[in-house]
């Protein structure tokens, strides 16, 4: 009787989270810009089913970017969502106009093993950046240890990771989850807070979706959130993929890795623009890449280099020797990671050891 009325409770228990999931299901996206933003990650129902699982929600649509940003080795699972009717404009350079309701969701999480995916994953973070009426709004959402549920977090957080990598070597990091105001030390365009990553070179790629695989911006396009693409006018606005030898020249992808890793600070826009250093794709003179300039000031964190950019040298260079410090005086970019993107390095240096 008594392993009966056990199972009796397990039956009833799975019945209710059973119950759950299909209630989520059905539930369409919930966001208001109005309101101030909600305590829990699934109150929005941008995923269905199993929050962990990230199934998107009707009119929740995935994303990927050619060349990312670096973040510790995370790797990023992207979507977004435009209120009914909606739609983001073209725009050749910058990225997209997005509507006044568009969220932009960017969920952070390491493999256990990135050998073998079979191992699960751990989420950590999920950052949401929300058009308002007059402005961007940054919202970052922990993940707690059981992979239930992520809260609103503004003060920051850090948490300890361990992952086994491509090459099979444990690694390990004290992964730093920003808090509120830092978000403004990457996303800032004219002192205005700006998302960095979805510009048209950078979206124009092919992705798989349920009903198989397509290019983004056409797939945007079909779903009526993007309006101004041509497709004819935009086949070679595209970036090269950094670690990716057939997507574009050496040059090509280190200037695509440096866009999307500095080019958010150092432009003519960004909070870097007094150094002089702009590292947009555009740039077409070799002093605003760096090349044979002095910097306008890096005292110790020069390295006793005189130049950013040595054509031929790499290692009297300062660019790459910032890239690969991890101390705080010296590193750049200044936010967003402890580690050292070792394989990025390696490409820039032999960028410059080709000039």
């Amino acid at each position: 009787m008594k392993k009966l009325s056990i199972f009796l409770i397990l039956l009833l228990s799975a019945s209710l989270i059973l119950f759950n999931q299909c209630k989520t299901a059905n539930r369409s996206v919930a966001v208001d810009i109005d309101i101030p933003p909600f305590e829990q990650l699934s109150d929005y129902h941008f995923f269905k089913g199993l929050l962990k699982e990230l199934i998107p929600n009707e009119g929740v649509l995935p994303y990927s970017l050619i060349t990312p940003l670096f973040s510790d080795y995370a790797k990023k699972a992207r979507f977004v969502w435009m209120p009914k009717g909606k739609a983001a404009i073209y725009q050749e350079r910058e990225v997209l106009d997005f509507p006044i309701g568009t969220v932009l969701i960017k969920n952070f999480y390491y493999d256990n093993n990135f050998k073998d995916l079979s191992k699960g994953r751990r989420i950590l973070e999920t950052r949401l950046l929300v058009r308002r009426e007059e402005k961007w709004d940054a919202l970052d959402y922990v993940w707690n240890d059981e992979q239930t549920e992520a809260f609103l977090n503004i003060v920051g957080d850090e948490k300890q990771v361990d992952w086994i990598n491509d090459n099979g070597a444990q690694m390990h990091t004290n992964y730093v989850i920003p808090n509120k105001n830092q978000c403004k030390g990457c996303h800032s365009l004219n002192a205005n807070l700006m998302p960095i990553g979805p510009k048209i070179r950078n979206l124009n790629t092919s992705i798989k979706y349920p009903e198989g695989e397509k290019n983004q911006l056409e797939k945007w396009s079909e779903v009526g959130y993007l309006k101004g693409y041509i497709r004819e006018d935009n086949i070679h606005n595209k970036l090269a993929k950094w670690d990716d030898a057939k997507s574009g020249s050496l040059e090509e992808r280190a200037k695509a890795y440096l866009e999307m890793n500095c080019g958010h600070c150092h432009r003519r826009e960004g909070p870097a623009n007094t150094s002089g250093l702009f590292l947009m794709t555009y740039e077409k003179d070799p002093e605003s890449w760096g090349i044979l300039k002095s910097p306008v000031a890096a005292g110790r964190a020069s390295g006793n280099n005189l130049y950013d950019i040595v054509p031929g040298k790499p290692d009297e260079s300062i660019l790459p020797y910032r890239m690969n410090s991890t101390d705080p005086e010296i590193m750049m970019p200044e936010l967003g990671r402890r580690l050292i993107h070792k394989e990025a390095v390696s490409v820039i240096k032999q960028w410059i050891a080709e000039m």
